[in-house]
């Protein structure tokens, strides 16, 4: 997802007056452009970037609509409502399947080891972003 076509997102929500989704997509943005300036990318941000701030997002919001107290309804429909809306801009992940199959094809000589620390270091930083992190410890966990 790009910077640009969130914020267009963002203002078309703005001119629908579609307040409850212009602010979950406004959260988003600034959550982005907070992590930009810390990193030092306040200018440039990057599509990666973008991606790997929605999918932490999506995260923390799932998290609230976990521990939201039962009997607090609207609320927990305000979780979800925000949750929906994040998940439209979140990239795909790839699925255990594509997981092990990429596994097995880039990485065979690591998994050959089965010293599962040593994997994980290998093959994060090539599917971060890509696959859920706990679908990568499963899979590795399986196939060792």
């Amino acid at each position: 997802m790009q910077m640009e076509q969130l914020q267009k997102e963002m203002i078309a929500a703005m001119k629908a007056h579609d307040k409850e989704r212009k602010d979950a997509i406004s959260s988003v943005i600034q959550a982005v452009k907070k992590i930009a300036i810390d990193e030092g990318h306040r200018d440039d941000i990057s599509e990666e970037l973008v991606n790997r701030v929605i999918l932490k997002e999506l995260k923390s919001v799932k998290e609230q609509i976990d521990s939201c107290p039962a009997d607090r309804q609207e609320l927990k429909a305000e979780y979800q409502f925000r949750y929906d809306v994040i998940s439209e801009y979140a990239p795909s992940l790839m699925s255990a399947e594509e997981v092990e199959r990429v596994l097995k094809e880039k990485f065979a000589d690591v998994l050959a080891t089965k010293n599962k620390g040593q994997i994980m270091k290998t093959v994060m930083p090539e599917l971060k972003g890509k696959a859920d992190g706990k679908v990568i410890n499963e899979v590795i966990t399986r196939l060792c």
